[in-house]
Formats: C-alpha cells, structure tokens, sequence
C-alpha cells in the first residue's frame, strides 16, 4: 500500500495536509479521494507550501480561501496598517538589540525611505513594483511622480542603496511574520550587484606634501598618526594619554566618538582593547603632541557600553584637543569626528593633491604596510579586523599590483640567506 507523504494525512476518505506556518502547525483539508495517485500530488503540494513559507511568497488567503482562518479575521483585514506604524513598531523593538549610532542609522535610513513611499500607505497595498521603483529613485535621485527628491543632484551609491533595501526587507520580514502582511513582497527582490572599491592611499610622495600643508603642529601630529596606525578617526579623537605606554610602545584602543558625539566601544569586538604597536613615525608624533596636551585637566563624561541603555561615568585625558591655543572658548576637550574629516579635505587643496575621502588615511596604513612587507594577519589584527580576510578582499588587488616590491624584498633576504650557506660550505 502507498505511504503517505510527509505532512499529508487520511481525513474521513479524503485527504489533508499539515505545514509549520507562523510558528504554529496548519491543517488543511484537500477535499480530494483518499488515492495513491492523489497521496502524491498533495505531497509535491505541501513540498510546495513549505518552499513558499520558506522564501515569504506564501499567499494563504489565495492558497486556501475557504480556511477556518479566515472566518473571523474580516474586520482586521480592513484596518489600515500604515508604513510609518510598523516602521515605530519595529523600530522600537529593534532598538535594544543595537548600539545607539547603528539605532540611528536605521531609524534615519527608514525615515527617508518611507517618506519617498508614503508614510500613510497601508501595507497591505505595497507591492514588490514599489520596491524596484523605490529603487530606481534611490539609485537616480529622481522621484517618480517627476519631482527631485529633496533636490539631490545625484543619486546615491550602490552600497548605500543596498543597505536601505536590506533594511525595508528586514521591516517587511517583520510584518510578515507577525502576521501584518499575508507575503512578504520583498522576499525575491536580490541586493545590486557592486565593484569592490579599490583603495587610494597617499603616495610616498604625497605624504610629504599633505604632512607640510597641515594649519597646526596639533592636526600634522593627528594625521601623522593616524596614517601611522590605521585607527579609525572616532577612535583618534577618542584616544587618551591613559591609553598610550610609550615605553612599550603601544595604544590600547578602548573607545570610539561617534558622529553624535557619544563614547562607545569600537566598532566591531575585535576591534575593543585592541594593541596597537607603533612605528617610530608614530611614536615621534605622540611625544611632539605631549607638549600641548599631556598635562590638560581629564575630561569627564558616560561611556555607553554595549548593553542596551547602560552608562559608566569616566574621565580622561585626550590626546588632540581642540581647546589647547584656540582663539575663543568655542572648542571642547576633544575634536569631533565631522571636524576632523573636515581638516583632511582642506589639508588635501592646501597641499594641491586630489580629493579623496578621510578614511583613506587608515587605506594608507594598510597598503603601506603590506607593501613593506607586514604579514596580512598582523596587518588585520592592527586595524581591528576579526581576521585577514577583510585585508585580502579590500587590498588584494592592489597586493598584486605590486608584487614588483614583493618580489624586491624577496631577493634582498633569500640573497642573504643563499650568500650565508655559500659562506659557509666554502669555509667548510
């Protein structure tokens, strides 16, 4: 006798099948003869189901109209669920489980997208056509209804529209799960393919030209410093005397300044309690760079820690303070993350090099590095990555771009190592 498939079952002569929806087991009856041949196809149609559930297109409404489900839900059908309800909803429970500057980063990158939707639209009425020409407005700058949006001259950038997708794919995942939505019209919508963007680092012969054109010795120790160690701006401004053994010349990096000026751990948990070891450049910057700051008063302020809504008063030093030689008392304790990107674009005209961002102060570090000679591992360890992975993706590239240094290197030492044992058989 045929077996039953799994998840179809006997129901008084006929057949019915059971699947996981929701977090809850679904009975539904088929209607159809108890038969070999029926037993087979409500097995591919329960194997269906279950796909469906599995990749959020499953319509149950449309799949089984006549549901005991459906009885009583006629009134919550026509509630209307607005986007901006379920963005707070989801937000607000969402909240807890991340740090305060990734919370604003999702709280401002939901605001613009639901503005561009609609923030009264009822959700239910949001179809995957909206999302590709929410898209399409995001990539151009140009709002469908024929007005610029917010004036942008430009569109914005694949990377960036990838995260406001993924992030409106998460909300909707949300809606459906808890049962706002019947599918998830998102849910076969795939991330835009991007180019890996190659790093631009400062020249050797750069970098004489941007140190010379630094206004102050407090800004040429900064960057010096921070083309020396690869650390990440907010964690620069947020460095402290108490941070810094010279005699073993090292950083222990505790801290990161977020853009809204909050002192939080570094950005990724390899990145916390890190040891940097510092080159002579560094070191030489660091002791220039005690004359103005070493003996400040310490700067009292909260420590926001990884856990949701905990603080812990600290007080400390800073290493670049803003306030030392400052015409007014404009200036506080330490130099903020947008202030300090801003002395590095007008550092780069100063100087008459071409433009590229700030972070590619730590791009510099890294190439340098590997050039140089610096195993990946050590490199990636340095700068905060959880392993070489990262470096090989970013600088690999470039890595082989300059083998021609590699193999330079290469030649120095095996020629030391070959000149040795050659020594050392003829003496034998």
């Amino acid at each position: 006798m045929t077996k039953y498939p799994t998840g179809v079952a006997p129901n008084k002569g006929h057949l019915r099948i059971w699947f996981m929806y929701r977090g809850s087991r679904r009975w539904e009856t088929l209607g159809v003869l108890d038969t070999p041949k029926n037993r087979k196809m409500a097995g591919e149609m329960r194997n269906n189901i279950v796909y469906q559930i599995k990749t959020g297109v499953f319509d149950y409404r449309s799949s089984f109209p006549e549901s005991r489900i459906f009885k009583n839900e006629s009134v919550a059908q026509d509630t209307v669920v607005t986007l901006r309800a379920i963005a707070d909803t989801w937000l607000k429970l969402k909240k807890p489980e991340l740090a305060h500057s990734s919370y604003k980063a999702y709280e401002r990158r939901i605001r613009v997208t639901i503005e561009m939707m609609g923030e009264n639209l009822n959700i239910r009425s949001v179809k995957q056509e909206d999302f590709l020409n929410l898209r399409n407005e995001l990539l151009t700058g140009y709002h469908a209804n024929g007005r610029n949006y917010k004036v942008r001259k430009k569109g914005r950038s694949v990377s960036t529209v990838n995260g406001s997708m993924g992030d409106l794919l998460a909300l909707f995942t949300f809606a459906y799960s808890n049962g706002y939505i019947a599918a998830n019209p998102m849910a076969n919508i795939k991330p835009l393919k991007k180019s890996i963007k190659r790093p631009d680092p400062l020249t050797r012969e750069e970098y004489p030209r941007f140190i010379k054109a630094c206004n102050t010795r407090q800004i040429t120790n900064f960057w010096t410093l921070a083309i020396m160690t690869g650390m990440r701006h907010g964690e620069l401004c947020a460095l402290a005397w108490e941070d810094i053994d010279l005699v073993a010349k090292t950083i222990t990096v505790a801290r990161n300044l977020t853009s809204e000026g909050l002192f939080t751990p570094p950005k990724t948990e390899a990145s916390n309690n890190r040891v940097i070891c510092l080159v002579d450049g560094a070191i030489h910057a660091l002791q220039d760079q005690m004359e103005f700051t070493r003996l400040c008063p310490p700067f009292a302020f909260d420590f926001h820690t990884r856990e949701y809504e905990e603080r812990i008063p600290d007080q400390k030093t800073f290493v670049f303070n803003p306030s030392v030689g400052a015409v007014n008392g404009n200036y506080g304790a330490h130099y903020s993350v947008d202030s300090i990107g801003q002395t590095w674009t007008t550092t780069l005209k100063r100087a008459g090099l071409r433009h590229r961002k700030a972070y590619q102060s730590r791009h510099t570090y890294a190439c340098w590095s590997l050039a140089a000679g610096a195993n990946p591992n050590f490199v990636a360890n340095q700068m905060g990555h959880t392993d070489a992975q990262m470096v090989y993706q970013v600088y690999g590239t470039w890595m082989q771009e300059n083998n021609t240094e590699q193999i330079a290197m290469l030649n120095h030492k095996l020629n030391e190592f070959v000149l040795q044992v050659c020594s050392t058989q003829k003496t034998a």
